[in-house]
């Protein structure tokens, strides 16, 4: 099941209770007449509210977190490693609007050169995707993840087949390389981003962190530009 039909549910079930919220606050009493009678004339503003509601909850739950979010495992980095703004993208290899979502960064990369997208990698499908999660973290140890990056999306689905072809075409060296993906460094990094994903509330890939903003799903280049600007300007 891809990641945007799991994230449904949960869109809706917070759209419904965003509605839900605010129809019955004006229609309890505690709401001036003036506020009832114009959401009774503008019911079109419902889910702009319910949509601040949950940038807010989602801002919230950030909090304290977004440094450590930030700060990338050494070498997971796209674009520019000492940029001045930063985008975080939670990434799973099995993911198709993952794999939808690397144009749109290579294209926000290059229109801005002062930036830089930090991967956490979070494999959450089934098969393969952790091995070439752990794979993706030894080719950032060798100073080669934007390579193995692209190369392992091009492949297609992560499999025995694919994860070493894409660390080859990546020019990893196999053996250190091997050695890493099964170490308790690389185990303790992905658990660290199962944790951090979790605080953050996100329930699929692709998800992303732009300052303040916390959101998912495969958005577009307009939206992830919006949020980078928007970052940018609350430096």
């Amino acid at each position: 099941m891809s990641s945007a039909v799991r994230l449904l549910p949960v869109a809706i079930v917070s759209l419904v209770f965003g509605f839900a919220g605010a129809w019955l606050f004006a229609m309890s009493g505690l709401a001036s007449n003036s506020v009832r009678e114009y959401m009774l004339a503008h019911p079109e503003i419902l889910p702009e509210m319910a949509e601040n509601y949950q940038r807010a909850e989602a801002a919230k739950r950030l909090g304290d977190l977004s440094g450590e979010v930030e700060r990338p495992f050494p070498g997971a980095v796209l674009g520019n490693p000492d940029g001045k703004v930063t985008l975080v993208e939670f990434s799973d290899y099995g993911c198709g609007f993952c794999r939808e979502s690397v144009a749109d960064v290579k294209a926000l990369l290059a229109e801005n050169p002062d930036a830089r997208v930090v991967m956490r990698e979070w494999p959450i499908f089934q098969g393969d995707s952790e091995a070439a999660a752990r794979m993706a973290l030894a080719a950032a140890r060798q100073g080669k993840y934007a390579a193995f990056h692209d190369a392992m999306f091009a492949a297609g689905q992560p499999s025995p087949a694919t994860i070493e072809a894409a660390a080859k075409a990546a020019g990893l060296d196999m053996a250190a390389a091997r050695e890493f993906a099964a170490s308790p460094a690389a185990t303790f990094e992905l658990q660290k981003n199962i944790d951090l994903a979790r605080k953050l509330g996100f329930e699929g890939t692709p998800s992303w962190v732009a300052g303040e903003a916390v959101f998912s799903g495969a958005v577009g280049r307009d939206r992830l530009i919006e949020a980078l600007e928007a970052a940018r300007k609350g430096a």
